[in-house]
C-alpha cells in the first residue's frame, strides 16, 4: 500500500488513541534546543496534528507537512483556530516550502515513512543555517512486562506487514546516514497511556498494518485482544507504556 494512503480509515482512531508526548519532551526542545515564540518550524508528516498542536499551544509558528488528504483535514479541522497554524498538501521529499525558510524541522512518527535520500536534500534546501533536525518516536515497550509481550504477540501475528513497515526498522546506521557528518544526539522520556478495551481497540486499529472490521482474521483477533485485556487489566484498565524517543542534529 502507498504509505502516502494507509492511515485514510484510521483517522478517527488516530485522533482518539494514538499517544500525544510528555510534556518533559516539549520542554526539552524549548529549553535545550532553542524552540520560542518566534521559531518557525516544519512539521514534517504531521498527520492529524498531534505534534502540530503542542508547538502551536507554545506559540511557534507551525507549518505542518502531511501528504494524506483525510489526516490533513482533520489537523485543519481542529487546529485552523490558531494563528500561527498553516496547512500544506506536501511531502518530505517535496514539502513546497522556500529555501532557507525554517528555523527548526521535526518528524513526530513519521520518518521511517520517508525516502530518505530525497528527504535529506529536501531538509537541508528548507533549513536554515545552524537550523535542527528533530525526529521523534512514541517507541511502544514490547517486553518490559506480560501485557508488553502479549500485545506484541497479537500485533506480529495479526498485522499485515507490522515487520517491514515498523519505525524500529531505522537503525544506527539510518540515522548517521541522514544527520550531517553522521552526528546526532538522542534523549529519552517516559510515556504511557491507560486504556479500557475500546480504547486498547481503538489504539490497535489506528496502526496501518492491523486487520479492519471487513477484513480476514479481524474477528479472531478482536477476540483475542479481549483474552488479553481480561487477562492483565487492573480495574478495568491496561497500561500501555513507551520510550518518547528524540534524535537531533543538522541535517
Amino acid at each position: 500500500m502507498d504509505s502516502k494512503k494507509r492511515f485514510s480509515n484510521r483517522v478517527e482512531n488516530y485522533i482518539k488513541y494514538r499517544p500525544s508526548y510528555p510534556k518533559e519532551a516539549i520542554n526539552f526542545l524549548y529549553v535545550n534546543l532553542g524552540f520560542n515564540e518566534k521559531s518557525i518550524i516544519a512539521d514534517i508528516g504531521s498527520g492529524t496534528g498531534i505534534f502540530t498542536k503542542l508547538l502551536l499551544e507554545r506559540g511557534s509558528k507551525v507549518v505542518a507537512i502531511e501528504p494524506n488528504k483525510e489526516m490533513r483535514n482533520a489537523a485543519e479541522v481542529q487546529l485552523n483556530e490558531h494563528h500561527n497554524f498553516v496547512s500544506i498538501n506536501g511531502t518530505a521529499e517535496d514539502t513546497q516550502l522556500e529555501v532557507q525558510s525554517v528555523d527548526y524541522i521535526v518528524s513526530a512518527q513519521s520518518f521511517h515513512w520517508f525516502d530518505r535520500r530525497l528527504a535529506k536534500i529536501e531538509f537541508s534546501r528548507i533549513l536554515r543555517p545552524s537550523g535542527k533536525v528533530i525526529l521523534i518516536w512514541n517507541n511502544r515497550r514490547t517486553d518490559q512486562n506480560a501485557i508488553d509481550r502479549a500485545y506484541e504477540n497479537l500485533l506480529s501475528t495479526y498485522g499485515k506487514d507490522y515487520a517491514q513497515v515498523r519505525h524500529t526498522n531505522i537503525n544506527e546506521n539510518d540515522l548517521r546516514a541522514f544527520f550531517k557528518d553522521g552526528i546526532y544526539t538522542k534523549k529519552s522520556f517516559e510515556n504511557h497511556q491507560d486504556f479500557d478495551f475500546d480504547g486498547l481497540s481503538g489504539r490497535m486499529l489506528s496502526s496501518s498494518y492491523i486487520p479492519m472490521p471487513d477484513e480476514t482474521n479481524h474477528n479472531e483477533m478482536m477476540e483475542k485482544l479481549k483474552i488479553i485485556f481480561n487477562e492483565y487489566n487492573e480495574s478495568g484498565k491496561v497500561t500501555i507504556a513507551y520510550d518518547t524517543e528524540i534524535y537531533y542534529g543538522e541535517a
